[in-house]
């Protein structure tokens, strides 16, 4: 039998990053107020499209599994905020890397790298593929109305991305969960689609819309239902778990999760006051923080879980290699910027917070 191990992994930030002061120049708010609600002191903005930040951790994750993008036989890219719809990103990547292979985009919202990481360790354990690229990239700055406080000082910019390859050595990917609540598709949303009025310039309006309290509750409830669910498949005790890696939205809604499934909080990997929530791209962006701090160590038992807009949530259980360093490095960075943060999100602040006044808001 076939097992899916990770085996490369890299992320990529934007140079630029919005500190919570930076956003109290423009908006009622302050670093205490942010820091104490979400977790967040700053995130990221960048000045480069998606799939730019994807390559980059792509061609590190590469470097780190010792393989040329010549060798996979399929990318998976996950992110609700690709440079385009059609084509998808996935083959901008495919060509930036070398790669002659399969390659699509999935969109389950911050829910897309577990789900890109269900679907790639199928693949593997089937025999269908050796090694397969997951990919979490956003950039969801591109859907902010900076004068909307209840979002503006949530989201930020970054990818990460893993390798995986097929093994005869057991562990791996354990087992993984994946669901979708339906009915909370209108809690968290943005209208921007084909369901647009074309020609209609306020369509070009659009903005993630949510309801904090209705998704605090169904994030606590998503994660942690299909947490026990994959533990129970996998006959795992919680007790058994060195870490959980939950995706990284708000720092409370962690504390909640892990305290009603009675996990230690030291034991959950949180690294949200540096990014902000990267949707798709938190959960890949987290492991490789964990890595460079030396947290995670040959053979651990790893936790992961996130929910999402539709309302998706996923759950993933797996094992640790042997490995916790790289095989190689990659030289691939975000080119720099000239600008700072502020300078980059001024045309949309005044753009919005202008439409904000003739609103009345």
């Amino acid at each position: 039998m076939q097992y899916a191990h990770i085996t490369g992994w890299g992320k990529a930030v934007p140079p630029s990053s919005l500190t919570n002061d930076d956003l109290a120049t423009f908006m009622e708010t302050s670093d205490e107020w942010i820091k104490s609600r979400t977790g967040i002191s700053k995130r990221h903005i960048s000045h480069v499209n998606t799939s730019v930040l994807a390559s980059v951790a792509a061609k590190h994750a590469l470097a780190a599994a010792g393989i040329e993008g010549s060798e996979l036989d399929l990318i998976i890219l996950a992110s609700a905020s690709p440079d385009t719809l059609i084509p998808n990103i996935a083959s901008t990547v495919q060509a930036n890397v070398g790669a002659t292979c399969g390659a699509f985009d999935i969109n389950a919202a911050c829910s897309g790298f577990l789900y890109g990481i269900g679907l790639a360790s199928s693949l593997i354990k089937s025999g269908q593929n050796k090694k397969v690229l997951v990919i979490g990239a956003e950039r969801l700055s591109f859907y902010l109305d900076w004068s909307r406080r209840e979002t503006a000082v949530l989201f930020g910019d970054g990818a990460g991305a893993v390798v995986l390859e097929a093994s005869e050595e057991e562990g791996g990917v354990l087992g993984y969960e994946l669901n979708n609540d339906p009915d909370g598709r209108e809690i968290l949303k943005s209208s921007f689609g084909s369901q647009m009025e074309r020609l209609d310039a306020s369509s070009l309006d659009f903005y993630i819309q949510f309801n904090g309290q209705e998704i605090f509750k169904r994030a606590i409830q998503g994660m942690g239902s299909l947490s026990t669910q994959v533990l129970e498949k996998c006959n795992v005790d919680k007790d058994d778990v060195d870490w959980v890696i939950p995706h990284q939205a708000n720092e409370r809604i962690i504390d909640t999760l892990v305290s009603r499934m009675k996990i230690p909080k030291e034991r959950a990997i949180v690294n949200i006051a540096n990014y902000g929530n990267t949707s798709a791209a938190t959960i890949p962006i987290a492991i490789c923080d964990a890595l460079d701090k030396g947290l995670i160590k040959p053979g651990q038992t790893i936790l992961s879980c996130a929910f999402g807009a539709g309302l998706t949530s996923a759950a993933l259980l797996f094992k640790w290699t042997d490995r916790v360093t790289p095989i190689s490095t990659s030289d691939a960075k975000v080119p720099d910027c000239e600008q700072t943060a502020l300078e980059l999100i001024k045309p949309a602040v005044d753009y919005f917070f202008k439409k904000a006044a003739e609103e009345g808001r």
